[in-house]
């Protein structure tokens, strides 16, 4: 049996929660939430104690895995925590701030030997392992990807020292799959918009915001990210090569090539399928299937950080 529990109750912690109560041989015992009637809730709900400090609940209810889910600013050492403890771990992204953040809890889950898996859930798709089938041994020469959508309605997303900004917050998922399909990046070159939303109490994030990537195989990516486009939003990645286009929009893959086009939809749930390979790793001790380490999502974030310290000081920056 895998005892498991849950650091932060907020809304997509509900769904690994409902997701996680589903599978077979797991035992949830403990929900920790700085706000007592959210973790109360979700215990009433799941089973398990309810508390509002992580080592408590850590040192209490013993768990083998915690689920991690909280703002970017708000990693205050469950991680290390956990690490410490021998306490397994799953963390959704964005997984830091900042930098040293992101370092420190890396050097934890490194030095523990622990399992980690990190929430870049569009990798559990299986049309995401469709696409690198196709794309295996084909030069791509440009890649762009989008999130424009409307703001967030949580108070710290609209401030940068609390959310990092759209970048880092929403369109990392993005940049992610761009990684996992297309290779690591060498430079980051970003420029951002502000002014529309001066009507928005404590907004201080960019408005907008383009981000050109030279990737290290050669080819050139660009994203594009707006949090004011309340009339109609688009999420999606484009990759070009010589012998076809692929573009990727939700579960959805479109494939098109030698005068033909074809799509392809996902027959996975990808919050379902990341918990379930969290869960069978811990299990088994095994960590091949895990399609995020911490290592490879800290490659990620230092891409997001590098394109607001683009931003900031108008010069192209590697990370």
């Amino acid at each position: 049996m895998i005892k498991v529990a849950f650091v932060g109750c907020g809304g997509i912690q509900a769904v690994h929660q409902k997701n996680v109560s589903k599978l077979d041989r797991v035992k949830i015992v403990g929900h920790c939430d700085i706000l007592p009637d959210r973790a109360e809730a979700r215990a009433a709900q799941y089973g398990g104690e309810a508390f509002t400090e992580f080592e408590a609940m850590y040192d209490k209810a013993k768990p083998h895995a915690v689920f991690i889910a909280v703002p970017p600013y708000a990693h205050v050492g469950m991680e290390e925590a956990a690490a410490q403890r021998g306490i397994h771990l799953f963390i959704e992204k964005p997984i830091a701030i900042d930098y040293d953040m992101a370092k420190r809890i890396a050097a934890a889950i490194q030095s523990a030997k622990i399992v980690c898996s990190v929430a870049y859930c569009f990798r559990y798709y299986d049309t995401v392992a469709l696409a690198r089938k196709i794309l295996k041994g084909k030069a791509v020469s440009l890649i762009t990807g989008t999130w424009n959508g409307g703001m967030p309605g949580v108070w710290w997303w609209r401030q940068m020292d609390k959310s990092g900004g759209q970048i880092v917050e929403q369109t990392t998922h993005m940049f992610d799959l761009a990684r996992y399909l297309c290779g690591d990046v060498a430079e980051v070159h970003s420029v951002a918009s502000t002014g529309c939303m001066t009507k928005v109490e404590n907004f201080d994030v960019h408005d907008s915001s383009v981000v050109s990537l030279r990737m290290k195989s050669g080819a050139i990516s660009s994203f594009t990210s707006s949090c004011v486009a309340n009339n109609g939003a688009h999420v999606g990645l484009q990759i070009i090569t010589p012998e076809a286009t692929m573009r990727f929009q939700g579960g959805k893959l479109t494939v098109i090539e030698d005068g033909r086009t074809t799509e392809y939809s996902s027959k996975v749930d990808m919050y379902a399928e990341e918990s379930r390979v969290f869960i069978d790793a811990v299990r088994s001790g095994k960590k091949n299937k895990i399609r995020s380490s911490y290592a490879d999502a800290l490659k990620t974030f230092l891409v997001t950080w590098a394109a607001n310290e683009s931003i900031r000081t108008g010069m192209p920056v590697k990370p």
